[in-house]
């Protein structure tokens, strides 16, 4: 099997709506363990979210997380900024609502909340955000959604703009590989773990699909972050 090319056929069964519902709240509620073993954010929080809150003059900056799944990466960002101090409203949207019930059942602290929308909705009912963020969407979407997805996200940002995702390589797909099985019975993530490789950018691929105004960079091995300053009227 050939990694050199993005696979744009494969659809994570976790995407099906009529996939196994037992399976899809394991996988969401796993994603805790995998996401803090892989996924990159406690260095983004520590080089990137936490001196930006810190810099802004508002008592309670607002933070979206697009697509949030089941809320664990928007949930572990607040803990670390509670434990650092700084006061934020913390909003985790997905417009699945099987994700937001799993989310809604997460042990969050009271200044994150779930809502089951998408950016579209928020950018109508006049939402405005400090900073969005979002964790491994990015794979999941066509050309046509990437790029609106990624107009809105900073059309919904007054300030900065963070999407992090995997980045597609051969040593990612075999470690991927060997380290899933202990978590994986029962759940979808070795399955859809593995597409999501297979989908994904390389970091020169997605700083030419997303175009002027992103910056992508590597802020630990296996992951791309896209960054962009938002486009939003105070």
């Amino acid at each position: 099997m050939s990694l050199a090319e993005r696979d744009v056929v494969l659809r994570e069964l976790m995407d099906d709506p009529d996939c196994d519902p037992e399976q899809l709240r394991a996988t969401l509620r796993r994603f805790d363990t995998i996401n803090r073993l892989v996924s990159g954010w406690g260095a983004v929080y520590r080089t990137r979210v936490r001196p930006y809150l810190t810099s802004l003059d508002r008592a309670a900056p607002r933070v979206l997380d697009l697509g949030c799944g089941g809320g664990d990466v928007i949930t572990h960002l607040a803990r670390r900024a509670e434990r650092d101090g700084l006061r934020a409203e913390w909003v985790g949207v997905d417009p699945d609502p099987r994700a937001i019930g799993v989310a809604a059942e997460r042990d969050a602290p009271a200044s994150v909340r779930f809502q089951c929308t998408d950016s579209t909705r928020l950018l109508a009912d006049g939402e405005r955000f400090d900073l969005v963020v979002s964790n491994h969407v990015l794979h999941h979407l066509g050309s046509k959604e990437l790029d609106a997805f990624a107009d809105q996200s900073r059309r919904l940002s007054r300030g900065v703009v963070l999407h992090g995702d995997i980045e597609r390589s051969r040593i990612a797909y075999a470690l991927y590989t060997i380290g899933i099985t202990p978590f994986a019975p029962g759940t979808f993530l070795r399955t859809d773990g593995l597409r999501s490789i297979r989908r994904s950018y390389r970091g020169a691929e997605l700083a030419a699909v997303l175009g002027d105004g992103w910056r992508v960079d590597k802020p630990v091995w296996f992951r791309v972050l896209a960054t962009a300053d938002g486009t939003a009227d105070d």
